[in-house]
C-alpha cells in the first residue's frame, strides 16, 4: 500500500464509519477521578493546575466574564488531551484536522460576540469605527473592521491546525530519515535518533501551549465582549 506524508492525518474509519467520535472521547477515560476521600498525588496535581490556569486567565475578567470559568476549563483540558494523544504511536490527532478546529472556533467566537452586543452594544458597535476618522476613511475602516472580525475564528483555526500538524510532519520526517540512514551512517542515524527524541519532548509541550492560546485567545475576546 502506498503511503504519504499525510497518511496519519486522515481520519481512521471501522467498517466504513469514521471513528474519530470514539477518539475524541478516548482522552476522557484517561484522566482520573477522585473515588475516594482523600486525592492521590496525581488527581492532587490536575486540580492544582486546573485552579492555576483558571485564576491566570480569568483575573482579567469581570463578573459576567468569570461565569465562562467551567466552559474555559474544560476547553483548555480538551484541547491539550486531543494534542496529547496524536504524540501516541499509531494514533490520531483530532485537532489535525481543520474542520474540527472551526467547529470549535465559530460557536465560541460567535458566543463572544452576541455577549458583547447583548450588553455592551455600543461598545461593540464602537469597535467598527475608531474616534476622530475622517469622514471619507469610514466606508474603509468599517469593511476593514467587519473583515477583522469575522477573520477572528479562522486565525484560531488555522493557528491551532498548523502548529500541530507541522510538529507531526517534522517528526514523521526525522523517523523516516533516521531509519533510512540506519544502513548508511550509524552515528549519523543515531544523531537524528536525538534530535527526534528532543523534537517530541518539544511537542508535549507545544500541544500543552496551543491549548492555552487556543483557550486564552477566547478568554480575551470574551474580555472585550462582556
Amino acid at each position: 500500500m502506498n503511503e504519504n506524508l499525510f497518511t496519519s492525518f486522515t481520519t481512521p474509519t471501522m467498517m466504513g464509519l469514521p471513528v474519530v467520535v470514539l477518539i475524541i472521547m478516548f482522552p476522557s477515560i484517561l484522566v482520573p477521578s477522585p473515588n475516594r476521600l482523600i486525592n492521590n498525588r496525581l488527581v492532587s496535581l490536575r486540580q492544582w493546575l486546573v485552579q492555576l490556569t483558571s485564576k491566570q486567565m480569568l483575573a482579567i475578567h469581570n463578573h459576567k466574564g468569570q461565569t465562562w470559568a467551567l466552559m474555559l476549563m474544560s476547553l483548555i483540558l480538551f484541547i491539550g488531551s486531543t494534542n496529547l494523544l496524536g504524540l501516541l504511536p499509531h494514533s490520531f490527532t483530532p485537532t489535525t484536522q481543520l474542520s474540527m478546529n472551526l467547529g470549535m472556533a465559530i460557536p465560541l467566537w460567535a458566543g463572544t460576540v452576541i455577549t458583547g452586543f447583548r450588553h455592551k452594544t455600543k461598545a461593540s458597535l464602537a469597535h467598527f469605527l475608531p474616534q476622530g476618522t475622517a469622514i471619507p476613511l469610514i466606508p474603509m475602516l468599517v469593511i476593514i473592521e467587519t473583515i477583522s472580525l469575522f477573520i477572528q475564528p479562522v486565525a484560531l483555526a488555522v493557528r491551532l491546525t498548523a502548529n500541530i500538524t507541522a510538529g507531526h510532519l517534522f517528526m514523521h520526517l526525522l523517523g523516516g530519515a533516521a531509519l533510512a540512514l540506519t544502513n548508511i551512517s550509524t552515528s549519523i542515524a543515531l544523531i537524528t535518533f536525538i534530535i527526534l527524541i528532543l523534537l517530541t519532548i518539544l511537542e508535549f509541550a507545544v500541544a500543552l501551549i496551543q491549548a492555552y492560546v487556543f483557550t486564552l485567545l477566547v478568554s480575551l475576546y470574551l474580555h472585550d465582549d462582556t
